[in-house]
């Protein structure tokens, strides 16, 4: 059974905005819901947003063990059906790219356009692996903030902004320990969603920071021109969190997409 998930739930009704999609927002490893703070402050103006803490992240129940991308997709779809929202647009950065692609697997019918942030669809090598597993077995042992000041400055670009520095390094540190390493244990044995992305009947919004590290624009320009009906937006200034680091170009291409997508 589905963990009851903390999560943020604003903006207007679709009833009374019958034309605009809910937006559905999946955060990143090792992050929280409040990575999305400036796109549920803007977004809710004139949509529903929702954004889930996933199951061992932010405010929801810790479930340590391995945690597969289909229990955290199970988990999204199980939380929308209890808030009685049938479609919607779902977006996802980094693993949370990756559970939206296992989401589509799973529910296409709810679906109505995808946007995959700095994320890229591969099944894990055998080398990712095993660093997966010692990245586990090292956070259980050692807890979260050597890692998170390792990562910082991958994470986020080091220009950038000092806020966002904090913000990003807070959440790193927050994050249960037990949480953050069953999701690398459950995502070092995903699937290969990369024929998945050939048969998307929806529209795609694909957005990553030019300087990103980990998922590099070579990965999201495959992602592009695998998906059938896709929009490439590259950030400039801005390496795997976009969102944060230039959330006005982010939103800007973000609204964008879903004005088309409400037709």
């Amino acid at each position: 059974m589905s963990p009851f998930l903390a999560y943020e739930d604003k903006g207007v009704d679709t009833a009374s905005a019958a034309a605009a999609t809910p937006l559905v927002l999946v955060h990143g490893h090792p992050f929280d819901r409040t990575m999305w703070a400036p796109q549920i402050e803007t977004f809710s103006a004139t949509r529903r947003v929702i954004a889930p803490d996933l199951r061992g992240y932010g405010a929801s129940p810790v479930v340590p063990g391995v945690t597969p991308l289909s229990a955290f997709a199970r988990d999204i779809e199980a939380l929308l059906d209890d808030l009685k929202v049938e479609t919607f647009v779902l977006a996802g950065l980094s693993m949370g790219g990756q559970i939206v692609m296992e989401c589509y697997a799973r529910f296409p019918g709810r679906i109505r356009g995808l946007v995959l942030a700095d994320t890229f669809p591969a099944a894990e090598t055998a080398e990712g692996k095993r660093a997966r597993g010692a990245m586990a077995d090292r956070l259980l042992r050692e807890g979260m903030r050597g890692y998170a000041g390792e990562v910082l400055e991958k994470m986020v670009a080091p220009y950038a902004d000092a806020q966002v520095k904090a913000h990003v390094h807070r959440m790193m540190t927050a994050t249960p320990p037990e949480g953050a390493a069953a999701a690398l244990r459950g995502r070092a044995e995903r699937p290969d969603y990369r024929d998945l992305l050939t048969r998307v009947t929806v529209p795609a919004l694909v957005v990553v920071g030019a300087d990103d590290a980990y998922t590099p624009v070579s990965d999201a320009e495959a992602m592009h021109a695998a998906l059938p009906d896709s929009t490439l937006r590259v950030i400039e200034g801005a390496a795997h969190m976009p969102n944060l680091e230039r959330p006005g170009e982010f939103n800007e291409a973000l609204g964008e997409f879903l004005v088309a997508v409400d037709g």
